[in-house]
């Protein structure tokens, strides 16, 4: 029985955080050994907010294919590639650019937002109003039956499928509707008590040294309530707590209770959890820096993929431009 395809990526735009991986990798090294996975490189997506930093790009990619390794994706069971190695992809894009309606594009929430939000940065261009048609040929191009998000995604898959169905309805049945693959992830704040994100400088990542690792627990923001050892905690606000639910199972009952009543102190909290996150870090860490050793074997994994992708981008185009009575 065929496999069914599942679809995702990320951008290159820095090293992979704990909150990348629990989110996303950790979900992806599962789906390999049941589907047809598809993960890439989003170079391009990365263009639609950092047209104008673009330096960084080379470096950064070599250090997105160490840690997907590092974290346990398997070229031999799933085809890596770089997206902009994909002019199919390119031509898709430009093709569903055509049929997408402009209202589609301004109501998309990402859009509002991020054009809100990111108000010392000049992102209004074509590239970023149209980025869901790019999405959409990201899914498209491999005729993706499933593509791994969580709820606060959906909304960007559903453009994607609207897009594909009004495709279908001009010109016949070419591509399948991607379905949602839910995903609960584990859920990690940032060292400060927000949302771990890279723009927040709060992030834990692969590439930190385990050093680096103690030092950023130890700055762990906790129950400001506490003031001394013995004062009575609120765990639930606790960045630490949060951290000892995914590293630290089976003592996380214990340390809340002992927080609740003030007979453990921040400080002794943080030092358990620093042992236990690092026995996950260390192995992925190490395999990582091992696997930048040697550069030009990433290179040729990026390569091969890429090769892989291609060949079945090349399939789906046939079939869209005959769809559309392009060519001779």
């Amino acid at each position: 029985m065929e496999r069914k395809i599942i679809l995702s990526g990320a951008r290159p735009t820095g090293e992979i955080h704990l909150g990348n991986y629990f989110g996303a990798l950790e979900n992806w090294v599962r789906l390999q050994n049941d589907y047809d996975c598809y993960f890439f490189i989003a170079d391009w997506h990365a263009l639609t907010t950092g047209y104008d930093e673009t330096a960084d790009l080379p470096e950064n990619l070599i250090q997105l294919i160490a840690d997907y390794l590092a974290c346990g994706l398997d070229p031999d069971k799933s085809v890596l590639f770089l997206q902009s190695q994909i002019l199919e992809q390119a031509e898709l894009h430009l093709l569903l650019s055509m049929i997408t309606p402009l209202s589609w594009l301004e109501r998309c929430p990402t859009y509002k937002d991020q054009i809100s939000q990111m108000k010392n940065k000049d992102i209004t261009t074509y590239g970023f109003l149209g980025y869901p048609c790019l999405m959409a040929s990201d899914i498209l191009t491999y005729r993706a039956d499933f593509v791994p998000v969580g709820e606060d995604q959906l909304p960007h898959l559903e453009l994607s499928r609207e897009i594909a169905r009004r495709f279908n309805h001009l010109y016949g049945q070419v591509f399948p509707e991607p379905q949602p693959l839910l995903t609960t992830a584990k859920v990690l704040p940032g060292t400060d008590g927000r949302k771990m994100s890279k723009s927040y400088h709060n992030t834990i990542t692969f590439a930190d040294e385990p050093e680096t690792v103690r030092k950023k627990v130890m700055s762990m923001v906790t129950d400001p309530a506490r003031i001394r050892k013995d004062d009575k905690g609120h765990p639930e606000v606790c960045s630490v707590y949060a951290f000892h639910k995914v590293f630290n199972a089976e003592e996380w009952d214990e340390i809340g209770a002992s927080c609740r009543a003030g007979t453990i102190g921040c400080v002794a909290c943080k030092k358990k959890l620093q042992e236990k996150l690092l026995a996950f870090h260390r192995p992925i860490h190490e395999k990582r820096k091992q696997l930048l050793e040697n550069r030009d074997d990433l290179r040729r994994v990026i390569r091969a993929g890429s090769d892989k992708a291609r060949q079945k981008a090349a399939e789906t185009m046939i079939d869209v431009r005959r769809a559309m009575h392009l060519g001779l």
